[in-house]
């Protein structure tokens, strides 16, 4: 296989495991806004949009339900009213550690067919490849 059909191989697996842990209660789009919002503490809607790679609209639609659900709350920016801060609240930070136990599936999987040693070569390699991706991203939304 060549890295093309590797990456989208991975890929495609990576999103079957995330499908076998799906949380129900919140879209995946509301989880990766939740996760975001546990390295980022408090960022704008503007913000949030470029990492995740999705419109305002779809966007604010999610950041509604999960203010809803009492995951998040925002509060205007002082400089320009017409901009929220989000941040994620306590029950928010629950709900991603109730999802995170389930993820442990994947995390066994790895470490038991990796070594150490290549466990922390994966790492390096994953974070590079995640660091360019993210910085594209944003370079060109």
């Amino acid at each position: 296989m060549d890295l093309k059909s590797v990456l989208l191989n991975l890929q495609c697996e990576l999103v079957a495991e995330r499908n076998t842990v799906n949380p129900k209660e919140i879209s995946w789009l509301q989880y990766d806004i939740l996760f975001q919002l546990t390295k980022e503490k408090e960022t704008l809607p503007s913000q949030l949009s470029l990492i995740l790679g999705v419109s305002r609209t779809k966007l604010s639609k999610s950041l509604k339900s999960l203010k809803e659900k009492g995951y998040v709350i925002q509060y205007p920016n002082s400089q320009d009213g017409r901009e929220l801060y989000t941040s994620i609240t306590e029950e928010g930070i629950s709900l991603l550690q109730d999802i995170s136990k389930k993820h442990d599936h994947l995390y066994n999987i790895a470490s038991k067919v990796m070594s150490e040693k290549e466990q922390e070569e994966f790492i390096r390699l994953s974070r590079k490849i995640s660091e360019e991706l993210r910085k594209d991203r944003l370079a060109n939304p």
